[in-house]
């Protein structure tokens, strides 16, 4: 987890959404690492799971996350708001993978990225299920195919893939925008 949230590289005063947050286990450190500037948007599709992470941010003093019923289409962000998407082992759970991409890539600043973290498929040895696994072509044909490109990788976390991907052809092009 720390070597994770390290690799992350978040800054402090960004907009982090933290997409099928759950109860929280990746909101609640990523709110301490965006600062009081800074707010963490949990996005899960189980308003239970919206109650957990909030009671859960109470308890530790934590008033900087927002929480945010999405659905299997749609992650309901704002436009250009998010400096930085954590999808940690959901990507592979997406019944309608193209229409939650293009709502991802649309709630993206033009220099916001996603960090995706999934089980290796390539590894025998990764001890989870197939279904629960995604290789790294798969990744890449799908996000492409999306309107995304490779930003960055971090292979040296011991069972899965943490790639980060950026809008193509928007972002680090010099181009100023905003």
């Amino acid at each position: 987890t720390q070597r994770f949230l390290k690799e992350l590289r978040v800054e402090k005063g960004w907009s982090v959404c933290d997409l099928g947050c759950g109860n929280g286990y990746y909101s609640l450190p990523l709110a301490r690492m965006v600062g009081e500037k800074g707010k963490v948007i949990g996005v899960d599709i189980q308003p239970e799971m919206l109650q957990m992470l909030m009671d859960r941010a109470k308890q530790r003093g934590i008033d900087n996350i927002e929480p945010v019923q999405g659905s299997v289409i749609d992650p309901n962000l704002e436009p250009n708001s998010i400096d930085l998407m954590i999808l940690v082992d959901v990507y592979h759970e997406f019944s309608h993978p193209e229409q939650m991409l293009a709502r991802i890539r649309e709630s993206l600043k033009p220099t916001g990225q996603i960090a995706l973290l999934e089980f290796r498929a390539e590894d025998p040895e990764v001890p989870i299920k197939p279904e629960h696994k995604m290789s790294k072509a798969q990744i890449m044909k799908e996000y492409t195919a999306n309107g995304f490109e490779l930003a960055r990788e971090f292979n040296d976390l011991p069972w899965q893939h943490l790639m980060f991907f950026k809008r193509a052809g928007k972002g680090d092009n010099g181009s100023g925008q905003n």
